[in-house]
């Protein structure tokens, strides 16, 4: 899909349903000057190099950083540790379909670990060769964290349900954060940047591809259950051209996991675009900053390894950066910050460095359906809806596809739920690496609160659930998230804009900020926060 970039504020591909709403002003833009850039030296930072502004990853907050500092007249470079995915592979596609994973899939790993690992008793995991692939399954005790890998962070890989938080839950999401200012400009503003809109409700009710979905209505609604349709940033004008033959297929050819080739609006078709096209953006990818310390000169010495599509380390550069922005994503910034703490790079970061960090709440089920309610062999990768338990019973569950190109007779399902449990990172000195203290059993309460969703529309329609997705005689999906969450809480590791406390010029930008639960998917959320942060930040630091 080539999604032009249009002026700031509105995105490219918008559909006539899109609900685009203003981005307003950017407090402090014009007292910074910036207006037309030269364009800055193409390809890999170099070593010795002294930037204004180095930020540590491409994803959500990274990329609307990188976006504001530049149209505020500030040179950027953003270092990445994936890949830049826009190079195709020998079947022409840059991303790997999620029925046929291969090398790109995995991030250097030589046998794949697939979310759903099995179905009708056959393992879907497969060995690969050992690439720098777009997934990260990253295994702690007792969790594996799903993260995306390269340019771009997770909107390469999820599921793109941009979904805005009730205004009466957000208190407890974020309880230091003005929710009118958020509800008033910030989310609208993240919204527009990430090119957010809706299915049409008529072509849902009737289009082949979400026949799952319309069943997962009729469960939740005949339960009693209150069901949501969700925006996303996939455009759904290009999925109905897809239904009508009239371009590559992409969501309805069951790309979703690893990549998707077409109709999705990931970071770099939006945010990034626009902070490339000011000409004061770089990106450095397969780089992986090791380390941050204050530089005697001013500012911070970032050491980083560069690396190769294997994963090998190749070389090491130097540079020096006025200001860092830690955008590496919850579980990379988290680590980052307690290795450097823990090891005396960064000694005056606090004690809540690690703390704080949660799954929101995921835990994946599937039910068996009776013959007269097919789910349909056609499904689009993209998810639509939502059932709504969560003042009752602490759970919101998407309804998610299961596109395995046949009829299965099954719903299947990614619940969020209010856990409150929380998890701390720290560093293992001894084995020279930052563990986890995640505890497998607190899943149960996960699984309770789903469960109450679930339990009562099996009795409603006498149906079960499924045992063949997760293991043998595995009911529940507990082993994951695609959510992480926390690290370097708001208002406690930092001030309540994402400075970093014990040092001027340091700050964290991501999900990290975010005390380990959204009551939803977070990714509008991590944008709409950072674009709350950088804001003050250009306004005050700069």
């Amino acid at each position: 899909m080539a999604d032009s970039v249009m002026p700031m504020g509105r995105p490219s591909g918008v559909s006539r349903r899109g609900f685009m709403v203003g981005t307003g002003s950017i407090l402090g833009l014009g007292l910074l000057g910036g207006t037309a850039a030269t364009a800055r030296a193409a390809g890999p930072i170099g070593d010795g190099a002294h930037v204004p502004a180095l930020i540590i990853g491409t994803g959500y907050g990274g990329s609307v950083a990188a976006l504001r500092l530049a149209q505020a007249g500030v040179d950027v470079h953003m270092v990445e540790m994936g890949q830049s995915w826009d190079t195709p592979g020998s079947d022409g596609k840059i991303f790997a379909n999620t029925r046929d994973p291969d090398y790109r899939s995995f991030w250097l790993r030589t046998r794949t670990k697939q979310p759903v690992s099995g179905f009708l008793g056959f393992p879907l995991d497969k060995d690969v060769p050992r690439y720098a692939g777009i997934l990260d399954a990253e295994e702690f005790a007792g969790i594996t964290v799903y993260q995306g890998r390269g340019v771009g962070g997770g909107s390469l890989v999820n599921g793109g349900m941009a979904v805005t938080p009730k205004r009466s839950r957000f208190s407890g999401v974020l309880p230091s954060v003005n929710a009118d200012e958020m509800y008033s400009k910030y989310y609208p503003r993240a919204n527009a940047g990430l090119g957010v809109n809706e299915v049409d409700r008529a072509w849902f009710d009737s289009t082949d591809c979400y026949q799952y979905a319309r069943v997962g209505r009729k469960h939740a609604q005949r339960s009693g259950f209150e069901f949501d349709y969700v925006p996303n940033v996939y455009d759904f004008d290009y999925m109905e051209r897809e239904a009508a033959n009239t371009v590559p297929r992409s969501a309805l050819a069951a790309e979703i996991l690893y990549g998707n080739n077409y109709g999705k609006k990931t970071l770099p078709k939006t945010y990034l675009a626009q902070a490339k096209a000011t000409g004061r953006v770089s990106i450095s990818a397969l780089h992986r900053v090791t380390s941050v310390s204050p530089a005697s000169g001013g500012g911070y010495t970032v050491a980083i390894e560069t690396l190769n599509t294997s994963g090998d380390v190749t070389g090491t550069k130097t540079v020096r950066a006025d200001r860092v922005f830690f955008a590496a994503g919850s579980v990379g910034t988290s680590k980052l910050l307690v290795k450097l703490k823990a090891t005396g790079a960064l000694p005056n970061l606090n004690s809540e460095v690690g703390q704080g960090w949660g799954d929101n709440g995921n835990v994946m089920c599937g039910r068996a359906n009776h013959m007269w309610d097919p789910t349909g062999s056609l499904q689009s990768s993209i998810p639509t809806g939502g059932i709504d338990n969560w003042d009752a019973g602490g759970a919101f569950a998407e309804v998610a596809p299961l596109p395995t190109g046949i009829e299965t007779y099954a719903s299947f399902y990614l619940s969020i739920t209010n856990t409150p449990h929380r998890a701390q990172f720290s560093w293992n000195a001894a084995a020279g690496r930052v563990d986890l203290n995640w505890q497998t059993a607190w899943k149960q309460t996960s699984i309770d609160m789903a469960k109450s969703i679930f339990d009562k529309i099996n009795r409603k329609e006498g149906t079960i659930y499924r045992t063949d997705l997760f293991g043998t005689y595995k009911i529940w999906g507990d082993h994951l998230t695609y959510h992480p969450l926390g690290g370097a809480v708001l208002n406690k590791a930092t001030d309540n804009y994402g400075r970093l406390r014990g040092y001027s010029g340091l700050y964290a930008i991501d999900g990290s900020l975010i005390p380990g639960n959204t009551s939803v998917n977070p990714f509008v959320t991590i944008t709409a926060l950072a674009e709350r942060n950088i804001e003050k930040i250009i306004a005050t630091d700069l």
